[in-house]
This record gives structure tokens, C-alpha cells and sequence, in this order.
């Protein structure tokens, strides 16, 4: 599924409908060039779980916590893992828990990931730096209803 977008607002307001949609358990890996608005997408998620505190990049520290929502956010970055892998960081603990995990740079990762996972890759317009397209891959069945569920509540 790809959706077109044409301002930082139509980003968070796609991705506050996916927070309204997501489970427990599941597992949304951000993709995208820099400054294709991966942080963005995670602070509408955000929103739509009901979670009021600002969301900030988790560069440095990695994972950051957000557990006031309807369901807790563990917003990971692992861009500094590139070459390494997190094997050793227990991430699957995230994964595995009541909460929903959104990985940025998921491609760092790729061997420690499992298979069920909603890919959220962010396409910068090269012509509109305010353009972009959301391109949604669903890998598991929940995944495949959320988006279904998704297009009737996009129109």
C-alpha cells in the first residue's frame, strides 16, 4: 500500500490513524533516508496511542520508553548498530512484550528482527521537499488486517 503525502501534518495524521490500529506485540520498522521524517511518523504513532509527551529521536540512547498510552511505545533507532547488529542489547525483549516496538534503520538489524513485522518506508520527493510516499509492507496476517483496516478509516 503506498500513500502519497504533501506536508509533515498529513505524515502525523496517517501515522495517528496506525497508533489508533496497532496491538500489543506489533512491530513497525521505519525506513527512509535522512530527513525523510521517521521521527515524525513515530510522534504521530505516538499520538494515536494516546501518548502525550514530546517523542524524541532515540539516537543516542538507542531505545526511549513511552509507557502513558493506550499500549507502551519503545521507539528504537539502531542506526549506530550498522555493521554490528543487536544481538547483545535484548531487543527481542521489546519485541516479545505488551507493547509496540517502531525500529528506525531497521535494515541494521535485519537478522535479529522477526518475521511478522509492518515495513514503513518513508520516500523523499526529489522535486517537493514536502512530498512524500508511505509505502506500507505487512508481513503476517494481523499486519494485513491493521492495513485493511486502515484504508476504510484513510477513505
Amino acid at each position: 500500500m503506498n500513500i502519497e503525502v504533501n506536508s509533515v501534518e498529513e505524515t502525523q495524521r496517517i501515522a495517528e490513524k496506525l497508533g489508533q490500529l496497532v496491538e500489543p506485540n506489533m512491530i513497525l520498522l521505519l525506513d527512509g533516508d535522512l530527513g525523510a521524517g521517521k521521527t515524525t511518523f513515530a510522534k504521530g504513532l505516538a499520538v494515536g496511542l494516546g501518548i502525550t509527551r514530546n517523542v524524541k529521536s532515540p539516537t543516542f540512547p538507542i531505545v526511549r520508553e513511552y509507557r502513558e498510552g493506550r499500549l507502551p511505545l519503545f521507539h528504537m533507532d539502531v542506526y549506530r548498530l550498522e555493521g554490528m547488529g543487536g544481538a547483545d542489547l535484548g531487543l527481542d525483549e521489546y519485541f516479545n512484550s505488551d507493547g509496540v516496538s517502531v525500529v528506525e534503520w531497521s535494515e541494521f538489524i535485519q537478522d535479529e528482527l522477526p518475521d511478522d513485522s509492518l515495513r514503513i518506508t518513508l520516500l523523499k520527493d526529489e522535486d517537493d521537499d514536502n512530498r512524500r510516499v508511505i509505502k506500507l509492507d505487512s508481513y503476517g496476517s494481523q499486519y494485513t488486517q491493521m492495513l485493511e483496516q486502515l484504508t476504510k478509516k484513510n477513505g
